[in-house]
């Protein structure tokens, strides 16, 4: 019986993170919004910042499988070239080709039009692993 309880409160957990929104930050500078059991990702205003002008952008393809060890795509700027990775395990769903059409989007919008992927992520326990907006300022003024 606590086993059932217990596979019970942990797939309620799992559907109210699934279901609400949040967003959350990676170590590599990738935020990603949760919403309905999607995560959308981008680069953060401070990576766009150390980047300076992007260039070039590759964005995932739909219908691969990410995972967060992986590069899925790739930023370029007039400074460097980044990699990208989904900051949670799961199916590329969507893919900004806007950006990779206007990069200029990604310097103007990073975390709202500059978006560059959607992933259907296939486990919530990863969302806790990732850092909130406090932590991830912390991390950036460490940085400076």
């Amino acid at each position: 019986m606590f086993a059932l309880l217990t596979r019970t409160a942990a797939a309620a957990r799992t559907a109210g993170i699934a279901r609400r929104n949040l967003t959350k930050y990676t170590k590599s500078h990738e935020w990603v919004k949760i919403e309905q059991g999607v995560g959308t990702v981008g680069i953060t205003n401070y990576a766009q910042s150390a980047l300076g002008d992007v260039v070039y952008v590759e964005v995932p393809e739909v219908g691969i499988e990410a995972t967060p060890d992986e590069p899925v795509g790739v930023v370029e700027s007039v400074k460097s070239t980044s990699d990208i990775y989904s900051p949670l395990s799961g199916t590329i769903v969507d893919a900004n080709q806007a950006v990779v059409e206007s990069t200029k989007l990604i310097n103007k919008s990073p975390e709202a039009d500059g978006w560059l992927f959607k992933v259907k992520f296939s486990s919530a326990d990863e969302i806790d692993q990732l850092l909130d907006l406090a932590a991830y300022k912390q991390l950036t003024e460490s940085d400076d």
